[in-house]
């Protein structure tokens, strides 16, 4: 009897130790937070496994059998996990390194303007094996991880981009009369030092591009529309023909005759060339909604770090009323995060 205490006693209080650290693990990761979402419960997952197979591992360690025994379980052990990893999908693997890499190099924010491949959209959901997008349409497309890793990721800067329109005219027109057109066209347009550029000299036409610096990103759709819309009202008031050759040549025209519509006037010429609607805030909803709250959330944590080292030199009397605050901010991030994940199950 007392030998086979002393036998097994390694392996229970191995059994025994290991039983308490990965109730502790689940305690503190997951049971103490259980609002937390799929995205952020997963690595909190992934470490409590791999302690459970070093807790499994120890246990075959613990075990009073002979050494080749003892080999041939952990080799089993082996063979197992290496069936796993090599019968499950390569692809899923590819796309949480993928993820994990594209979370360290940080070449975009949700909310960020992305052009990757033939998706152009905001960014409105990061995963670790995908990423959603939102596009012009509103449709919302998620793509794996590793299709931007494989393909070249076009960011639009916060601080501010180039919204440009390309248009076509005759030769018949000099380059002087309508470059101060265009850039009066993109001032209206509320763009900054805007400029022009001859791009090509075709066999009938000029190509011209206008370009301007548009600091707010997020109306980026928007004022694209709206500098065709001030590109026309401009060319035209000036009395410039918007036309190709082909449409010239067939359908006579006087020498006086312009293609140019009549002008509507309902409202003030400022209201005239604005869009009714404003589409971006239709189109790009559930980004805009998502930047929102990752940039709250963002707020809070800075927040709650700042006044963790403020606490340590307070006085007595300030720390009590530190620590509320964290209290407080605390539990913003918590219903924060809890919206977040009833508005995920939501959708």
């Amino acid at each position: 009897m007392t030998d086979s205490i002393t036998l097994f006693s390694p392996l229970v209080i191995s059994i025994a130790t290991w039983a308490i650290i990965l109730w502790g693990a689940h305690w503190l990761l997951l049971s103490r937070q259980p609002d937390l979402s799929n995205e952020r419960k997963l690595p909190r997952q992934l470490i409590i496994f791999f302690m459970t197979v070093v807790a499994i591992i120890t246990a075959i360690l613990s075990l009073p059998i002979s050494d080749s025994s003892r080999n041939q379980l952990l080799g089993l052990i082996g063979l197992i996990i290496s069936g796993v990893v090599a019968f499950s999908s390569t692809t899923i693997v590819s796309n949480l390194m993928a993820g994990l890499l594209l979370r360290i190099t940080k070449p975009f924010r949700i909310g960020d303007f992305v052009s990757v491949g033939e998706h152009f959209g905001r960014v409105s959901e990061r995963g670790l094996f995908d990423t959603e997008i939102q596009t012009e349409s509103r449709e919302l497309v998620s793509l794996p991880n590793t299709y931007f890793i494989n393909n070249p990721v076009t960011t639009t800067r916060n601080s501010g981009t180039l919204v440009s329109h390309t248009l076509s005219l005759g030769y018949d027109l000099h380059h002087s009369k309508i470059e101060p057109l265009l850039i009066q066209a993109a001032e209206q347009c509320g763009l900054s030092e805007p400029f022009v550029q001859i791009t090509q000299l075709g066999d009938f036409s000029i190509t011209y591009r206008i370009a301007g610096l548009l600091t707010e990103v997020k109306q980026m759709i928007t004022v694209r529309s709206n500098l065709c819309h001030h590109i026309l009202d401009v060319l035209h008031d000036a009395g410039v023909e918007i036309v190709s050759p082909t449409y010239m040549n067939q359908r006579p025209l006087g020498t006086l005759d312009r293609a140019i519509p009549k002008v509507i006037r309902t409202a003030s010429p400022t209201e005239e060339t604005e869009p009714s609607s404003n589409g971006h805030d239709i189109a790009f909803d559930k980004a805009e909604q998502a930047e929102k709250i990752e940039t709250r959330r963002e707020k809070l944590k800075d927040d709650i770090k700042q006044l963790e080292s403020s606490l340590k030199e307070a006085s007595e009397q300030d720390a009590e009323e530190i620590k509320d605050r964290i209290q407080s901010k605390t539990k913003l991030l918590q219903a924060l995060e809890k919206r977040e994940e009833q508005s995920k199950d939501a959708r």
